[in-house]
């Protein structure tokens, strides 16, 4: 085994400590603050609780004034209250790593913070200097053209062996529909015909962001000519290998030139970066032929945190999703409307996506139990990969993020 192989997945480890920052002398300032944190956390709770066992041996429930999310929070180190004051979600998943505090289920607790996101403020956000960093740090993985190419092949050139290691069988990278009804599979090619639904017969389509092409094929199938786009080099070789008479391509939304009747684009917009928004809204009304039709399907920050979200960057933008942005849907449809494209037939379903992740979860730990994962990604990335499976679960099922489809329709 040589060493290329043995560190697979290291520019995302690698890229996330970036936005380290011990606790060292903040922890000086912050600490004799500790015990108002935990008073906080307690009095922002109005359902659900956390039972916590605190590094001095003492046991604490917070909450627990009306049934809801229930966990159990084992606090082996005071440093891991020092990250998360200082640091936010960044600095409680290096908590996490560095074993200062353990949960057998997290994914009630990243729910209970997102449900009372709004009540807590600024308790679990990075402050001050830390946000200033993180904020700089995060502005090093901006969407440039060039950018772009290194922050999706960081992301989804991990190898589609791995990948292949825990999706179901369509390599769908995206949340599926009706999954409560049907197995993982099935779901997904549900939500694959109501993104072809939408287009409504449209015979010449653009797919940005194809993922490893299970859409696209899904649409050829359906009767249409559709032409591909991703910039990920991995997944462009699967898609080519398994999905004929498509034409996939490498390429920049923002390269694209020609007209179609039918654009469909799956959750690839979370990696735009807010100030490329216009030019993927300039790219859909530029590309749609009069009367013709885009499907999108995105994910959401909920209205009222977005701004301290954009503020700084978070666990999921330092670790695993280089210059990624979830969508303001608010100002994402005033773009699309300011274009000429009228916004319509808005479908949420983030219940959904809290169960695909979850299904993922399961599909990922057995992988890893049974030695099916590939050679080459150490246990430290294994546990980055599946605390954030669980952290974007918990933000589902607590509301603060959401998943939508959404039908653009180009004026005559």
């Amino acid at each position: 085994m040589d060493a290329i192989t043995t560190r697979r997945g290291q520019q995302l480890v690698e890229g996330g400590r970036r936005f380290a920052r011990k606790p060292g002398l903040a922890a000086r300032f912050v600490a004799p603050g500790l015990s108002k944190i935990i008073d906080r956390i307690d009095a922002s709770l109005e359902s659900g609780a956390i039972h916590a066992s605190l590094p001095d041996g003492t046991r604490r429930v917070l909450g627990a004034r009306a049934p809801g999310f229930e966990c159990h929070v084992d606090l082996r180190s005071w440093n891991a209250l020092v990250r998360l004051a200082s640091n936010g979600s960044v600095g409680w998943y290096q908590a996490w790593a560095a074993g200062e505090w353990w949960s057998p289920d997290p994914v009630p607790l990243f729910a209970l913070f997102m449900q009372h996101a709004s009540r807590l403020g600024d308790t679990a956000r990075a402050k001050g200097l830390f946000r200033a960093a993180l904020w700089l740090a995060h502005r090093v993985n901006r969407n440039t053209p060039a950018g772009a190419q290194k922050n999706i092949a960081a992301h989804y050139d991990l190898g589609n062996d791995f990948y292949a290691a825990w999706l179901d069988e369509t390599m769908s990278y995206s949340s599926a529909l009706s999954i409560t009804d049907a197995a993982l599979f099935a779901a997904q090619q549900i939500k694959q015909d109501r993104i072809a639904d939408r287009l409504g017969g449209a015979k010449r389509v653009l797919e940005i962001g194809c993922g490893w092409g299970s859409l696209a094929g899904r649409l050829a199938q359906r009767g249409a000519q559709v032409t591909a786009i991703s910039l990920s080099e991995e997944q462009l070789a699967w898609a080519r290998k398994h999905h004929s008479g498509i034409d996939f391509r490498k390429q920049d939304y923002r390269q694209v030139s020609g007209q179609f009747d039918g654009i469909a684009s799956v959750e690839m917009v979370e990696a735009l970066g807010r100030e490329n928004w216009p030019l993927f809204m300039d790219c859909i009304a530029r590309s749609l032929e009069a009367g013709g039709r885009a499907a999108i399907q995105f994910i959401s920050m909920r209205d009222d945190l977005f701004d301290a979200y954009a503020a700084s960057a978070d666990f999921i933008q330092a670790y695993v999703f280089p210059g990624g942005l979830l969508i303001r849907t608010s100002e994402f449809r005033r773009l699309a409307e300011e274009r000429g494209l009228t916004w319509s037939d808005q479908v949420d379903f983030g219940m959904d996506y809290a169960d695909t992740l979850k299904a993922w979860r399961v599909n990922f730990d057995a992988a890893v139990e049974e030695g099916r994962l590939p050679l080459g990604f150490d246990a430290t990335f294994v546990d980055l990969w599946r605390y954030y499976l669980m952290y974007c679960e918990g933000g589902f099922r607590g509301g603060g993020i959401d998943v939508h489809q959404v039908t653009l329709v180009k004026g005559e």
